[in-house]
Order: C-alpha cells, then structure tokens, then sequence
C-alpha cells in the first residue's frame, strides 16, 4: 500500500490528524494486520471520519475480511469532569451525515458506525475481539469508560493507540490541553501487566499506544 495518502488526509485535516498522528496509526495498525492478530478495528471518536478513511485503507489493503467500527456521540464532546479543562460539552460537535461525505469523498463504504455515548455503546456494541483500536476520547471519563470496555476484548498482540496521552517528560512537545486522558490511563493501567509507551513525532504528538499482553 502506498502511504502518500497520508499527506492527502492530513491536507485536509491540519488541525486533528498531522502527518505525525497518521503515520504511527498506519505503523501500528498495518503491524498487528501483518502479523494476522485476530479481531476487528475500532475507533472511539471518529468525529467527521478522516482518519477512519486511513483505517480503512489499511484495512483493505492488508486484511479486507475484518471489519472496521465507529464510535462517537455525533453531539460533540461530554460534560467535562473535574480533570478536564480545555473546551466544553458540545464542541467538536459534527454528524453521521459529515461522516458519511467523507468516506463518499474517498469511494468508500460507510463502516459500521455506533452513534452513542461511550457508556451506552460499547458495553454491548464492540466487536468480540479487538486487533487494533485507535481511542480519541479527549476527556477523562471517556477515555476511563472506553479502556475499561476495550481492554478485555483486546486479542493477545492487539494494539491501542490512545490520543492525548501528554507526558512532558518523554516528549516536552507534546500538546497538553487535554489532561484528563493520560490520567484516566495512568489509574486504568495502575494493576495492569503492559504499560503505555510515549509515541513522539516532529511537531505536539501527543500519542501513547500499548499490546496486549498474552
């Protein structure tokens, strides 16, 4: 697969999926799709659906018999907890038809999309098992409620990259706004075997991913 689609996509997408963003999300996912990990691919926060196209190319590209799932609220963001400061319930907001055109710009069939709040999708609308996810909940309860649902459907080998997970001392150029991510992670994974990596890049990547362990 060439991967010049990735300038295409982060052209269109400056401000949520740089060319740093989409380039280890098509590292991580192409790796466990090689590597034949059994499951299907997810992301939770697909927003108007530029990065789920590059799921799907890869999807189809390496392993076109699995299935490609979305989920978001399509009503923007949640109420903000306590551990949440930058933006506000509501923004980001955008809807299935936007996502539906940008899949239709590409030539590409709508994947299968859960319009929901996390905690109303994901305890009976994920996939048995999971190869490969890529979670953008940008506030803490999400991120806390997604990993709890994710985690145990996660094949052995599976991967997680997880957006917003800002740790200044690996990577003192990661974007910073939203604290609530790396914390609802750091106390999930707190009696967990595997541990979250940094993923880093040229600009304010701010990236965590982990596999599963066996």
């Amino acid at each position: 697969m060439h991967n010049d689609v990735i300038l295409r996509l982060a052209a269109d997408n400056v401000e949520m999926g740089d060319v740093d963003r989409l380039v280890n999300i098509y590292w991580a996912l192409s790796s466990v799709l090689v590597q034949q990990v059994p499951g299907d691919v997810i992301e939770a926060g697909c927003n108007e659906g530029r990065t789920s196209v590059l799921l799907q190319q890869v999807i189809n590209h390496f392993a076109p018999d699995r299935s490609l799932h979305l989920y978001d609220s399509f009503e923007g963001l949640p109420e903000p907890s306590e551990h949440d400061t930058f933006l506000h319930r509501g923004a980001l907001a955008v809807t299935v038809d936007d996502l539906r055109r940008t899949f239709e710009q590409w030539h590409l069939p709508l994947p299968q999309t859960h319009q929901g709040w996390f905690d109303q999708t994901m305890p009976d609308q994920l996939p048995d098992r999971i190869c490969f996810g890529y979670l953008d909940a940008d506030y803490y309860e999400s991120t806390l409620v997604s990993l709890e649902h994710i985690y145990p459907r996660m094949s052995p080998d599976a991967i997680l990259v997880i957006d917003d997970y800002c740790d200044l001392t690996r990577n003192p150029h990661a974007f910073s706004g939203f604290a609530g991510p790396k914390r609802a992670c750091d106390e999930f994974f707190a009696d967990k075997p595997e541990e979250i990596s940094v993923l880093v890049g040229v600009k304010d990547l701010a990236f965590g991913y982990f596999r599963k362990g066996r």
